[in-house]
């Protein structure tokens, strides 16, 4: 899977931002509330106008249509977005339709029969957890979480991690993981960076 890579970007009051997120690993973000780390999220999402370039492997952000950049680098907010009553109609449609078998439900402590709940029955949590799957299930080839884990309990955390790690490695996807938690950080980084006023720094 190809890298990527996020040159002279800039948005907000970010300046000149150049890291490279290599296939496979996790870089972790910090920094201050409105630092700007969904910002930066955004922008290399292309959600958002910003300086700079962004870079998967050898295709650049702006040769492709937008829609499909975001399906290959796929950001998953943090508060996710459900537009539609059944949960599975979320998802792809050869999963949504009923192939529970395609989701490892029970590795992230959801009930097996979760595709056919309504959303409005779903715990902030569940609709974190099962952000993160729909996301999986899009097949992308970089993920950009903005605290992915933010409304789990300690066990669902964990249980997220192990997860979520384990499929970074195994599909070899790039990762940006906006992160509050040292501990987290610790856990889950390959690599970690702070944003410190108009720049980001290596920690």
């Amino acid at each position: 899977m190809p890298d990527l890579r996020l040159e002279d970007l800039s948005i907000g009051s970010l300046n000149s931002v150049s890291i490279t997120v290599p296939a496979g690993e996790v870089v972790c973000l910090s920094g201050r509330s409105g630092s700007g780390k969904s910002r930066l999220l955004r922008a290399v999402a292309d959600l958002d106008a910003h300086g700079g370039s962004v870079w998967l492997g050898d295709t650049g952000q702006g040769d492709v249509p937008a829609h499909q950049w975001r399906r290959q680098v796929l950001m998953v907010p943090a508060e996710s977005q459900w537009w539609a009553e059944r949960v599975g109609d979320h998802f792809p449609v050869d999963i949504g339709a009923g192939d529970h078998n395609a989701l490892p439900l029970a590795d992230l402590g959801l009930d097996d029969g979760a595709l056919e709940w309504s959303v409005s029955r779903l715990s902030s949590g569940e609709k974190q957890r099962l952000a993160l799957l729909r996301a999986m299930a899009m097949n992308p080839s970089a993920l950009l979480l903005d605290e992915p884990t933010a409304n789990l309990d300690a066990d669902s955390v964990a249980l997220a991690e192990r997860w979520l790690l384990r499929e970074i490695a195994h599909r070899q996807l790039s990762v940006l993981w906006v992160a509050h938690d040292r501990e987290q950080i610790r856990r889950v980084a390959h690599h970690h960076f702070a944003i410190r006023g108009h720049t980001l720094e290596a920690c």
